[in-house]
């Protein structure tokens, strides 16, 4: 008997899909070309982003879950998911290698009839352009003939606990009605919602005016937060005033930077796409250069709280707490806070860290040393600098220990910290 599904990349939307899947009671088989990371899973260990507890992966493999580097399982399943990790390459060029693998490793052995899914952050159009001709090329067969491919961009949202997998409504839009339908039909087994676009293009695109409301959002909160602090004014206060009005405002915070999986890359590709059309997304692309000066800021701002308190930025004995991108997670990717590391060892400072998820972390490819007890080193550094707000964190305690506690999430009480 065929499985009902693979998932291509076991990463940071591909694991929660094969958890959700598996919950459903559809048979689900994990595909990845990294050893070490199937080798772990059906060992039971969790992954090191902790997207996934311990208990979730025995979980899933208690109910049939398998992740194996074995191609061949791929002929043997009715749908196939494609969640290769996309990344940046150093000249900010869009790379989409993995998921080129990926797709060639199905293709060989892709059958007729076979429900092929791009969950992968890509650009509008990938999908068409790129994806089909890998699957038809390698196969033989033809989409919206003789197997069905569509979009339907991973909406996952790593530690939130309302909206997981089955309680986000999917978007699905199919090379071919059929291939909408077929798709839908999948996703119906585990979404609360599935809403079909008019097509694959019209899917990439809208996960991209997802992404891009949050980053061009986060933008005019950080560049408040810089204008109210030159002028005198208390943003957070600003904030809490604003978003009681009941329409026409959503709430933004700003912060050190931006990180995660989507927000740091996906903007890049909808401006991707529109250069090679002629023109730049000159909103996106303003808005990434505001997100991006944020870690320097932070920065200047800490150097200019210890001028005030008789310190120099050489020398000081700076504090960072929380190094990951996101609250209560251990994943690390794109958080701002190397960069701010960097910044500060640049200044001169004597760095140190504490994360409850992270122990080991480096900055600039140099170890920086783990404070083990927290109030103690929070008691004698020059400055204590909050990047990630854990609920670990108390903050009252932390302000009474700390001789000097910059605050860049607004996290603290009121007059307890000084805050971005």
């Amino acid at each position: 008997m065929p499985a009902d599904l693979a998932v291509l990349g076991l990463g940071h939307s591909g694991l929660p899909l094969a958890q959700a899947a598996v919950a459903a009671g559809i048979e689900t088989v994990g595909y990845d070309e990294d050893e070490e990371t199937t080798a772990a899973l059906n060992a039971g260990r969790p992954p090191s982003d902790g997207i996934l507890t311990a208990a979730a992966v025995r979980r899933m493999n208690s109910r049939g879950f398998r992740a194996t580097t074995d191609p061949d399982v791929l002929s043997e399943v009715r749908t196939a998911v494609i969640c290769a990790p996309t990344s940046l390459g150093p000249d900010r060029a869009l790379n989409l290698d993995a998921v080129r693998t990926a797709a060639l490793s199905l293709a060989s052995r892709l059958r007729p009839r076979t429900t092929v899914v791009l969950e992968s952050e890509v650009y509008p159009g990938a999908t068409e352009e790129f994806l089909r001709p890998l699957l038809e090329e390698g196969s033989g067969l033809r989409a919206g003939r003789d197997f069905h491919l569509a979009c339907s961009p991973a909406r996952f949202d790593p530690g939130n606990r309302r909206y997981g997998v089955t309680g986000t409504p999917k978007i699905v839009g199919g090379l071919t009605p059929t291939c909408t339908e077929r798709a839908a039909a999948f996703y119906g087994r585990l979404a609360v919602k599935v809403v079909r676009a008019r097509g694959p293009r019209e899917a990439e695109a809208a996960k991209l005016l997802e992404t891009n409301f949050r980053q061009v959002n986060i933008a005019l909160v950080n560049e408040m937060a810089v204008f109210c602090h030159d002028i005198g004014v208390d943003l957070w206060d600003v904030i809490r005033c604003a978003e009681t009005k009941p329409f026409g405002f959503h709430a933004f915070r700003p912060g050190p930077g931006v990180g995660g999986h989507g927000v740091s890359i996906d903007p890049n590709y909808l401006s991707y796409r529109s250069r090679s059309l002629g023109y730049p997304l000159r909103m996106v692309e303003l808005a990434q250069e505001v997100n991006g000066r944020m870690p320097r800021y932070v920065c200047q701002r800490a150097a200019e709280l210890l001028n005030e308190h008789g310190k120099s930025a050489r020398g000081a004995r700076v504090l960072l707490l929380g190094v990951t991108y996101k609250p209560d997670l251990a994943d690390q990717e794109g958080a701002p806070a190397r960069e701010v590391a960097l910044r500060l060892k640049q200044l001169g400072a004597q760095l140190s860290f504490h994360d409850p998820y992270v122990m080991e972390w480096q900055a600039a490819g140099q170890p920086v040393p783990r404070a083990d007890s927290l109030y103690e080193a929070a008691a004698t550094a020059d400055l204590t600098v909050l990047l990630q707000h854990h609920r670990r964190y108390d903050l009252q305690g932390l302000a009474a220990k700390a001789r000097l506690l910059f605050d860049t999430r607004g996290a603290s009480p009121t007059g307890a910290a000084h805050r971005l």
